[in-house]
Order: structure tokens, then C-alpha cells, then sequence
């Protein structure tokens, strides 16, 4: 679809960021009550949902129940868009001013980015995920729809997120945006949110992010989080998997830091069994072999910390977990490698080279885990892997 064809292109000057949550979702709801009162001109208002593909159904089913009747009743224009491939290529899955659902994903989701890695979301910094699947896909949106064209932007930080308002402002590299902070401005909190749309619907609006997100823990949900899994164990199975896999090309790359996601379910529990039974389902699939290396250098700004690690990882077999996991036991023990097997999940892991305590350093292990992942490293990466292993060498010598 052109832009000529789409609805209300032309006049945009209000672009509104609607995440499904809590936050955005009260700011939506309140500002239709009187659009006029708000500053809103909904004729040349855009709202805008950038989809990450793994919401979870209750956050899809209350948006679809209550918020899209009254963006139909009042003919505002719903943008859902989605990157269409891992470079930076957006799709336009709806543009209506009468939308009847929400779209669930795009042809190219967070999930495929972490599953074909073998990694899992990281916690600390910057969320490069939600800067990722939302801001830049966002950000081509708009430009691709507004041009040269001014406009403010409606962002659905509450008023304990004021330090986020902040960073959105310094952080904006477009001249023509003016953030715009009403839940900030009107004093409303996360818990006035929760009220006004508990009020307006009578229904407790959970909380909008991935399934496979990393900051339950920090958000000090973690509770809620598991409650959500086992609600879902088809949902938790699937991320069960995805960690599992990432563990397994790097024991530290956990959903949670210092934990995992799996040694929150306890077996003896019903509910938990049936996440456990849906994991073991999960990795009922082809596995693969994998030769996995790893470079950890030393900060170039601080030599006292580590720097951003370099990793190679190729499929070198696939085939059934037990049949590559047997066929790499013999070849290790063969030439006397340490072996370690998980009896209980079916992974197998070998050591050639294990990280030393002193940077620089690096490791190289073949393992095995379920085939999702795909081949990946950087041009460089032989260089450097020959320069850093000899620096190894010499100083074991």
C-alpha cells in the first residue's frame, strides 16, 4: 500500500505510542473521553503500535476487547507496523481507522533475533530489545510516513518514570519531534493507571511485555511473571527452549543473570509439571552439533574490565539428540576432552579450551542443544581468534 492510499496520511501532527500496557493504555482511554481537552486533533492523529511478537493474550485480548472499540467509534487511525526482516525493512501489517484486531507478529519478530543467536535478552544499560524491535522500527515509520513534516509524540511514561521522559528527550535525534509526557504532566502513577482503567473496564490490566523478557526480576515481578508461565505452559515450554539453547553455547548466558528460568519450577509441583512436560515437548525437535568460540578481550576504556565479547559459532551436524550427543562423547573421550552431559535434558558438552581467569582469554567448546540456531561470525573473527589463542599460549608458556 502507497502512501497516497493510506488513511489520513497527509496532516499528521500527533503520533501516539500505544505498547498495549498499562501506561499508554490509560493515556488512550482518558484522552478519548475528550479529545479536544487533551490538545487532540484525531483527524491528523496517528496511533502508533510497534509489534515485538510475543505479547502476551491476555494484554492482546483486553486491547482487542476495550481499547479498539473506541478507536472504531472514534475513527482513529491505528498503525501497526514490525520489522520485516533482521536488517532494518518495516512492514505495515494494518493501517485503519476501523481495526479489528491486534496482530500478533510480523514477518520478523525478537524471538527469531534470540532464537537464531542462541542468546537470550540481557539485563543492564540500555534495552537494546526494545530499542530493536520498537524504537527504530518507530522511528523508519514515521519518517517514511511524515517526511520533513513537525510532530510531537506521545510517549506513555507514568509519573515515576520521569527519569525515562528525560532520556527520551537527550536521546531524540530528530529535530522535527517534540516528546510529548502526559501521564507525567497529569501526575498519574503507575497505580492511578491501574484504577482508571480497573474503573473504566472493571477488568486488572496486566502488565505489557515479551514472554521472554529478562526484567520481571528487576521489576520485582517475578512472581507475578511465573503465575503468567504456568497460566501459558505452551508459552513457558517455548522460552524454556530458547534458554535452555543459549546455556548451552554459554553457561552465563541466563534468562535472569545468576539464575535461570528452569531452576524456577519445581517438579514436585503440579502446576510446574506441566511447564516441565511442555519444555521436554519443546526439544523434542532436531538438534545440532555445534562448534562454539569465544573471544573475551579487554575494554579498550577500561583495561580493568572486559570488553564486548567476539563469537563464532557453526552447525556442524544435525540429527537427533541422542545420536549426536552419543557421537560426541566418543570423539571427546577419544581425545581425552572433559565431558559434561545434562542426563536429565539431553545436552552434551565438550571443552577444548576453557576461559582463564586473566583477560584476555578465550574458550572453544562443542556442544549440543536444539537446531534453531544458525551460523554467525563477524569477518574478523579468524584474525582475531589466531592473535588472542597465541596470546594465550605464550602466556601459559
Amino acid at each position: 500500500m502507497n502512501a497516497a492510499h493510506r488513511p489520513g496520511v497527509e496532516g499528521v501532527e500527533l503520533v501516539i505510542n500505544w505498547g498495549l500496557g498499562v501506561d499508554s493504555t490509560a493515556y488512550l482511554v482518558k484522552m478519548l473521553e475528550d479529545p479536544a481537552a487533551h490538545g487532540v486533533d484525531l483527524a491528523r492523529t496517528m496511533v502508533l503500535h510497534e509489534l515485538t511478537g510475543d505479547e502476551w493474550p491476555a494484554t492482546r485480548a483486553h486491547a482487542e476487547q476495550f481499547v479498539l472499540p473506541l478507536l472504531r467509534e472514534h475513527r482513529v487511525r491505528l498503525v501497526q507496523v514490525s520489522r520485516a526482516s533482521r536488517s532494518l525493512e518495516i512492514a505495515v501489517m494494518d493501517d485503519s481507522r476501523q481495526p479489528e484486531r491486534i496482530i500478533e507478529r510480523g514477518p520478523w519478530a525478537l524471538w527469531d533475533e534470540y532464537e537464531t543467536n542462541g542468546t537470550v535478552p540481557q539485563q543492564g544499560g540500555i534495552r537494546l530489545c526494545s530499542l530493536h524491535a520498537k524504537g527504530e522500527v518507530g522511528d523508519a515509520l514515521i519518517a517514511q510516513e511524515l517526511g520533513d513534516q513537525p510532530f510531537r509524540q506521545v510517549m506513555g511514561f507514568n509519573a515515576d518514570e520521569t527519569g525515562r521522559s528525560r532520556r527520551d528527550e537527550t536521546a531524540s535525534k530528530n529535530p522535527l519531534r517534540q516528546g510529548v509526557y502526559p501521564l507525567i504532566e497529569w501526575g498519574w502513577g503507575r497505580e492511578r493507571c491501574e484504577a482508571f482503567l480497573y474503573e473504566r473496564f472493571g477488568v486488572r490490566w496486566e502488565k505489557s511485555y515479551c514472554s521472554f523478557c529478562c526484567f520481571p526480576v528487576s521489576m520485582g515481578a517475578m512472581a507475578d511473571h511465573l503465575d503468567r508461565m504456568r497460566a501459558h505452559p505452551d508459552i513457558a515450554g517455548r522460552v524454556l527452549r530458547l534458554e535452555y539453547t543459549s546455556v548451552s553455547l554459554n553457561p552465563q548466558a541466563r534468562l535472569f543473570g545468576r539464575r535461570s528460568l528452569l531452576e524456577q519450577f519445581d517438579p514436585d509441583r503440579a502446576a510446574d509439571r506441566l511447564v516441565l512436560a511442555a519444555f521436554e515437548v519443546e526439544l523434542a525437535c532436531p538438534w545440532a552439533l555445534y562448534h562454539v568460540r569465544r573471544i573475551l578481550p579487554v575494554s579498550k576504556a577500561d583495561p580493568t574490565r572486559r570488553g564486548r565479547p567476539m563469537r563464532s559459532v557453526e552447525r556442524v551436524h544435525v540429527g537427533r539428540a541422542s545420536d549426536l550427543g552419543r557421537r560426541l562423547r566418543t570423539v571427546s573421550d577419544r581425545h581425552g576432552y572433559p565431558v559434561e552431559v545434562d542426563e536429565r535434558y539431553g545436552r552434551v558438552r565438550t571443552w577444548m579450551r576453557r576461559r582463564e581467569a586473566e583477560l584476555p582469554t578465550v574458550e572453544e567448546l562443542m556442544v549440543t542443544a536444539p537446531y534453531h540456531v544458525q551460523n554467525k561470525q563477524v569477518g574478523h573473527f579468524e584474525r582475531e581468534w589466531r592473535a588472542y589463542s597465541w596470546r594465550g599460549l605464550r602466556r601459559r608458556d
